[in-house]
Formats: structure tokens, sequence, C-alpha cells
């Protein structure tokens, strides 16, 4: 091929080639191995420069590389291409030799990265000194053309998509349909408007990034347009969706070069970070454009000519890992993933049945005992009833109706009697603290308490319907000779009629309690104690928490109800006979035993508040002082009431604070009216400002003690969390406020692994800023010291901690804590990865600027440029799969301990990761969940 500077080659074109100002037969090829984005550049500037410059550059393609085999005059007789016939009169041979030359020693101070063939033939050139001078610019621009390989290209292309991940032929095919069909929706005359390229090609929520995307397009067409048919549509849509990576490049660097000169200014930077800020709805960042526009310009123009270049932009992509891997690393190579691999699951059919059953009693082997045990003395108690009364005289006047009845009530009984064993909070929690743990699932109390409360609700069902149904009108039906056999069970001998056992002690009673059951059963379901259900006033009562609290309270009078109608049995004589109280005197008196030491205990527990900061996210926390005694481990929670707002309501929050702090710190979220009210009781008084936000806080003088709202506390309280130690390794994950058990725990992880010196320490420099600013917490050596003196040496070793959250203001909650833990924690016991699902995903083009500012100013400065500490934040959401592979290849023949606490629609995923790594791996995994 001929040209003013023509090159061979044996590269594959891409879809798309730029429009260079080129003769026609350049088939623009533009593969990563030729010449990378800059050859076309070159050979484009070459010829605008100087036109009558004729050469032959051969090239020749080997693998990953370019081999540069000669650069030569043209063969005799070749044309020349000049700008007008009177230049190429005068150009004589010795003109065309010599620009020849200096052509030749052009190219080869510009591509000085390509390997010469033949040493002879690179030998042959002169060069004069000048010429072989290489700037400090073109010598990073060698380093990059050297750097640049087939897989760092294929890296940096996931690094730059403009539409899904998934752009296969078949995939791209489909995509495109759907654009088409929404072409068809919106275009007016067959025209797509400017302002609806983003919902027609599915950038709906990022309409600015995709008007830029398409001034950047039109701007290739040298034109300056409003609207576009079909067609054109067609062709942009194939130049976002091109798999090449230099072809995305090119449509990323034209997005910033708005004047079309080849170059891009640190204000083109700064409007391009301002476009992704606006499409990632990262407010902040916008405000700090200038800034972060200047820090790219800094790192790619360091000669500070005032511009980069496309080389440049592509050289940040394609070390984007470089870049990265700045944090600590989340697996090491030693022990990789295939030697972490156990047996795989078997192919043979039968097997993988025997497989699956065998994982799932392995998993679920203490609740299965426990129900298999509930069931049984259900079954048992039935039975027995059942065929007590089979043998009756009774039976032959009211049949199996009455039987059934009996054996309902026998299991009701039982029920009503183990309801409550799962609800006595402070029972469960000493119970944690005992070998009982190992084979009693206390994660699981509230399933088993709603499991019996379904019971019961079924039991009632067959024991009331039984009754009214059937036995009843047995009874006042049975002729006189049948009831002669039962009549001495009966008031002076007489058979009842339907009214009277309906009106009677054990008929009011049993209706009684049928109503006010079902009343706060139904009002404990999901629907209306999450306010799912929306009713108009004065209805919407009946929904929310305290729908749910009060109608709970209901079920103390039942309990009432329950003994009387137990007592007053028509067919029992004996004091033995009526059980009822048997059943529940124990678990009552436990109960209310309990809630009087709750109590009693609150009214000890009255706490003074310290502190009071108002959070990004409808969030604010309170810094409270310890009581007296009170005692309690990470992961625990507490439960709140303020008088006045309601003398009855008792709210649970888990505690931020560490056991070894001499302060207690709760992290609320505002979504009810409780919480709501709370806050505003808090930072107001009188209706001025009491404490609002970190900013205006400058020490507890602010604070007046003797007019602040009374807060009782009561607790500590076990949660799944709390047995974190029993584990070697930690996988802690938190969506949203849901990370405020793991802060606990971090804190004393952290606390724990201090050196004995750091120990004594009472006081520790923290960020003025932080939410435990407050006083800076005493660490003493006590909560890790045991009974001799000797400090104790915990079992956990490591811990990664995932924070899932959809607001970046969610970061600065727990901003001293990640600083401290980043910069205390030398031996890299604790992991922290955030991730903020709502910016676009690592490698979407609309989060890719955003990316690359975080990891350089991260590089330089050592903070994260969303969450303002130490820790870098991921976008979207972490592959679980992986985190779980990456651990187990870290820690083989290790215990982890997998605590989460969220919504529960990730919980499935976890818990199934955590069975299925357990059986093909060394590593066992343990899932335990709360949610909130």
């Amino acid at each position: 091929m001929k040209s003013p500077a023509s090159f061979h080659s044996f590269g594959s074109s891409s879809n798309y080639s730029r429009s260079f100002d080129l003769p026609e037969d350049y088939d623009g090829s533009d593969e990563y191995g030729v010449g990378g984005a800059m050859l076309p550049i070159f050979l484009s500037d070459l010829q605008r420069n100087n036109g009558q410059e004729l050469v032959e550059v051969t090239l020749e393609l080997e693998n990953d590389s370019i081999v540069f085999c000669s650069v030569a005059p043209p063969p005799p007789g070749t044309p020349s291409i000049v700008p007008d016939e009177r230049e190429a009169s005068v150009a004589g041979s010795s003109g065309i030799l010599a620009r020849s030359l200096s052509a030749t020693s052009r190219i080869r101070r510009k591509f000085a990265w390509l390997k010469s063939g033949s040493s002879s033939r690179a030998s042959s050139t002169v060069d004069n000194d000048q010429d072989r001078r290489i700037t400090a610019r073109d010598e990073r621009r060698i380093k990059a053309k050297l750097q640049r390989t087939k897989s760092s290209a294929e890296r940096a292309l996931k690094g730059l998509r403009f539409i899904s991940r998934n752009t296969g032929a078949n995939d791209a095919e489909e995509m495109w349909k759907r654009v088409e069909s929404r072409f068809q929706t919106l275009a007016k005359d067959g025209f797509l408007a400017r302002e609806d390229f983003g919902e027609c090609i599915g950038m709906v929520d990022s309409k600015d990034f995709a008007v830029g995307i398409f001034d950047a397009l039109a701007r290739r067409r040298r034109q300056r347009i409003q609207k576009i048919t079909k067609e054109e549509l067609r062709d942009f849509w194939l130049q976002i969706s091109d798999q090449s990576f230099d072809a995305r490049l090119q449509i990323f660097f034209d997005m910033a070069d708005s004047n079309e000169d080849g170059r891009i200014t640190r204000e083109e930077v700064q409007e391009l970070i301002m476009l992704s800020a606006s499409a990632n709805k990262l407010s902040k960042l916008k405000e700090q454009a200038e800034e972060y526009a200047s820090l790219i310009m800094e790192e790619l123009d360091p000669e500070n000519f005032g511009y980069i270049e496309l080389w440049q932009l592509e050289t940040l992509l394609l070390q984007r890992d470089t870049y990265m891997n700045y944090s600590r690393p989340l697996s090491t190579a030693s022990v990789g993933w295939s030697q972490n691999l156990s047996s795989l699951r078997p192919k043979n059919m039968f097997r993988r049945v025997c497989f699956k059953l065998r994982c799932l009693l392995l998993e679920n082997w203490r609740r299965g005992w426990i129900l298999l045990l509930w069931i049984m003395a259900m079954a048992t108690l039935f039975v027995w009833k059942f065929m007590q009364y089979r043998n009756r005289a009774a039976f032959q006047v009211m049949g199996y109706c009455l039987c059934t009845a009996k054996g309902a009530a026998e299991t009701l009984k039982l029920n009503m009697a183990l309801v409550l064993l799962p609800v006595c909070r402070n029972t469960l929690t000493w119970l944690r603290s005992t070998g009982a743990r190992s084979f009693v699932p206390f994660d699981d109390s509230i399933n088993f308490h709603k499991t019996i409360a379904c019971a019961i609700a079924f039991g009632v069902l067959v024991h009331a319907g039984s009754h009214l149904a059937c036995d009843f009108i047995r009874l006042t039906d049975a002729p006189p000779e049948k009831f002669a056999l039962i009549a001495s069970d009966f008031s002076h001998g007489k058979r009842p009629t339907y009214t009277e056992l309906l009106i009677g002690i054990l008929g009011v009673t049993g209706i009684a309690m049928v109503i006010l059951m079902a009343i706060a059963f139904i009002l404990a379901t999901s629907h209306f104690r999450k306010n799912v259900l929306r009713f108009p006033a004065p209805f919407n009562r009946l929904t929310g928490f305290n729908a749910f609290w009060y109608s709970h309270h209901l079920l103390g009078l039942v309990y009432i109800l329950l003994v009387i109608h137990g007592t007053f049995l028509y067919l029992a004589h004996q004091w033995y006979q009526r059980s009822t109280w048997m059943y529940i005197c124990v678990p009552l008196l436990l109960y209310i035993g309990e809630r009087s030491v709750r109590t009693s205990r609150a009214e000890h527990y009255s706490v003074k508040i310290l502190k009071v900061s108002v959070l990004p996210g409808n969030v604010f926390s309170i810094v409270m002082s310890k009581p007296q005694g009170f005692k309690y481990k990470s992961g625990q929670y507490i439960f709140l009431q303020c008088p006045s707002i309601s003398p009855f309501e008792w709210h649970p929050f888990s505690i931020t604070s560490a056991p070894g702090d001499e302060y207690l710190s709760v992290h609320i979220r505002t979504v009810g009216d409780w919480t709501r009210e709370l806050k505003r009781v808090f930072t107001q008084v009188n209706d001025s400002p009491f404490v609002i936000g970190r900013a205006r806080f400058g020490g507890l003088g602010y604070i007046d003690h003797n007019c602040q709202p009374k807060l009782l506390v009561d607790g500590p309280y076990g949660a799944p969390a709390q047995d974190y130690r029993n584990y070697d390794v930690l996988l802690l994950v938190g969506l949203g406020i849901g990370a405020t058990p793991f802060i606990s725990i971090l804190r004393d992880l952290l606390n724990n692994s201090r050196p004995e010196d750091q120990m004594d320490t009472t006081e520790m420099s923290r960020s003025d800023d932080s939410w435990n600013s407050l006083a800076s917490s005493n660490y003493t050596a006590n909560s890790s010291l045991s009974v001799s003196g000797k400090k104790k040496s915990p079992r956990t070793q490591n811990a990664h901690f995932y924070w899932v959250t959809r607001e970046p203001g969610s970061f600065e909650w727990f901003k001293g804590v990640m600083d401290e833990v980043a910069e205390m924690d030398h031996k890299g016991q604790i992991e922290l990865h955030n991730y903020l699902t709502s910016v676009y995903e690592e490698g979407d083009a609309r989060s890719t600027l955003i990316t690359m500012v975080q990891a350089l100013n991260h590089a330089k400065h050592g903070v994260d440029i969303l969450s303002g500490t130490r820790v870098r934040t991921h976008f979207a959401r972490p592959n679980w799969k992986e985190v779980f592979r990456k651990i187990a290849s870290k820690h083989p023949h290790a215990t982890v301990g997998v605590f989460y606490c969220g919504m529960p629609m990730l919980a499935k995923e976890l818990k199934k990761l955590s069975s299925e790594l357990s059986h093909k791996t060394s590593t066992r995994f343990e899932f335990h969940k709360e949610y909130f």
C-alpha cells in the first residue's frame, strides 16, 4: 500500500475505523498490535505536515508484537502525491531522497518501540543527534507501547463498556432489537431526538452521559445534529458496541475532545468528570471535579504541556490494575484455589442425590432434631389424649369429634407453653455462652417462635372447629339414653342447649381467646407489621410496629383466659386431669420474671446522653454513658425506651461501641414513627437545635444534662454475631445500617490485636469529624486479660468485612472506625471492603473515569474520594462467589464464620455459597444471619 507514509501489515480490521485524512486505500486497521491507537494519527499528521514526502514502510505482525522491517524511498516510477503540480515539478530526486530520509528518521523516532528485523538495515539509517534525542514524553510513549500486550488490552476492554457486559453476536443482535423497538416508540417523523438517545440505547438514568456519546459520534461525521435517522442510529450502535478496545477508547477520548484537536485539556477532563459524576448521582464529586482533573493532568502530563493525547489516556486504562492494586490483596497465591478443592460433586445421579442429602443433613441437623422432638411430642400428646377419650363413655355420645378436639387441646397446652421460651431473651443470652450453643440453633429462636404460633393457629382451628361444628351439635341432639351415660358430668344432670354451651364459662373464654389470638396473629404478619398494606385513616393505625407491639400484649389476657378455660372443664373432675396450669406455669413464670428483671434493670440503667450526631442517609447516632456494671459482647444489642415518647415501647438496636470502651453507642435509622420522634426529641430542645451533625458538635458543654430527655437501656441481649470468637476467620457482610453489629466486632478485634505497650494508652488521637471523636475511648487491658492476668489468645485471626450500601453518605457513619482500622492494623488482620451500589459497576464507561480518579487519589493521598476514608470503595455489588472462593483459597482447613445482617434477599445466596464451598473445599463456612 502506498501513501505519504505507507506500511504493510497482516492484521485484521475492526468493524469501525476512525475517519482520518488518509488516502482511500487505507483500510483503517486498528488492531492493538499495529501501532496502537497512535499509528494512524501519526500517519495522518505526517501527510498534513508535508504532503510531498514519499516513503515505504514495511511491517510484519508476529503474534503479540510488530517487526519493523524497513523504511525506504519508493521504487522508481512511483507517482508522487503533491499538493499541486508546481511543487511536484520543483522537487528533484535528491530532494525526494532527503525528505525520505527525514521521514525515515521521524518514523524511527516516533515508533522506536518497534523491533527491527535486521540490525544492519537499522544501522544504515543516518540520524543526526537531534533526531536520536527523545523527549521525556516520547520516552513515556515508548514505554507505554512496550507495556501494551494483548492481555492488558483485553482487561482494559472489560473496563470500558458503553453497553451490557454480554455483547456476543447473539446478545448484541438481541439488544439491537430492543433498541430498534424503543426507536419506534421515541422517534417522531422517522427521527430520534438527541435528548432521547440515552433512553433509546438503554441509558435511561444517564441521559446527559448518553448525549455526550451522541455528540462525540456526531462530530466524527463532521456534523452538529440534533436528531438522527434509524440508519444513523444503527451506525452509532455498532460503534458503541464494538468489541475493539481501540474503538471504545476513541469514543471515550472524543467525548472529552470537544474541539476535535486530538488533545484533551484540564478543562475538558473536568467536564468529563462532572458528566460521569452526574450519571452516578455523586454531587460531592462534582464539587471537587476541578481538583480531580488537576490530579489526572499531573499524572498524565508531568511535562506540563497543558494537554494529554490519546496514548496517555490509553496508558491510564491499560494500567488500570496497577493503579487499582494499591490496597492489601484479598488473597495470597501461597495456596491455590485448586489446591483447596476436595472431591467435586459426583457425576452419578444416585451419588449426587446422596451428596445433596448429606449436605442438607449437615447444614440442618440442629434444627432437625429440635423440630423432630417437637413434632414427636405433639404427636404423642395427641394420640394419648385421643385414645384416652376413645375409651370413655363420652365417646358414645360425641364420637371422634370429641377425641379430635381433646387431642388438639393437648397440643395447644404444650405449644402455649413453648411459644414463650424463644422470647425469653435473658435466658437465651445466657444459654448462648454455654455448651448448649453447639447443638441448639439459638439463631433461629424467632423462627421457632413463629413456627409454634402457626401450630397454635392450626390447633385452635381443629379444637374450636370440632367443638362448634361437631360434638356440641351431637351433644345437644343426643338421645336421652345416650346422654344418661355422661349426665353426671353436667350441672344437675341436665343436657345443655347449644346456646348455653356458647354463653357458658368455657364458651365465652374460648371464643374470647380465639378473637384475641386472631388479632395478635394477623397484626404480626409481615404485611401488617412492615406497613406493606395501606389503609385510609383511621384504619392505617392497624399497620406498623406499634400495632404489632400492642396487639401482642393482648396475649397476656389470653393466658389468664386459658387458665380459666382449663379449670372449668365438663368432662374432667380431678385436679390432675385439669392440666393446663401444669404446662404453662414454668414458662409463664420464667417470662414474667424476665419482664420484671427488665423493668427494674431499665431503671437502674438510666444513661446520660453524651453526644447526638445527625448523619447522612436518615441516620443519627447516640453516644451515652456506660451504666455501672454493664457488660456486653461485641455483636449484641440493647433495647431503648424514651418515656417522653412512650412509656411502653422498647426498640432494639445493635451496639456499635466495643466492650473496652467507656461509653455505649448506637446508630439508628429513621424508618418509623418512634425513631423519627426520637430523633426530634434528641436533636431539638424548645424548638432549637440540640446537636446536629459533627460539624456543630464541639464538646459536652453544648448539652444541658439537666434538661435532656430521659433514655432507658435494657440489655444486653444475645445475637448471632456475638459468637464470632468461635471461628478462625470471619466474613462479615452488612447491608446499609446492617453494618452496625460488625463495627463493634472490628473495634474489639483491633483492641485485642494491639501491642501491650499500646493497651495501656488511655487516649488515642482520632479524626475530629468521626462519630467516635467524643472522648477517645480508654482502651484498657482488662478487656483482654484473663483472671490470672495473662493476655488471652483469641481464636479469631482474620476478618473480612464487606459493607454494601446505596448511599455515598453512609460511609460517614463509621468513618473514624474505618480510618482507625486502616491505620492501626499493621498485621493485616482485618480487611475492609466498601461497595456502593448506586454507582455503575466497575467497567462501565460511566464509572471508568471515577474509578481512575479514585485509584490515583488513593495512591497519592491515601484517601478514597467517595468515603473519605483509607478504604477504597468498589462499585456495584460484590461477586459473592468469587469472595468465598478467595477466602477459601487464603484460609484452607479453617473454620469461617459468615455473619450477615441486612434484608432477607441476600441471605439465601450467602447460605447457599457457605454450604457449597464447605463441601467443595477444605474450608468450612458456617452461616449466621439476623434481619432488620
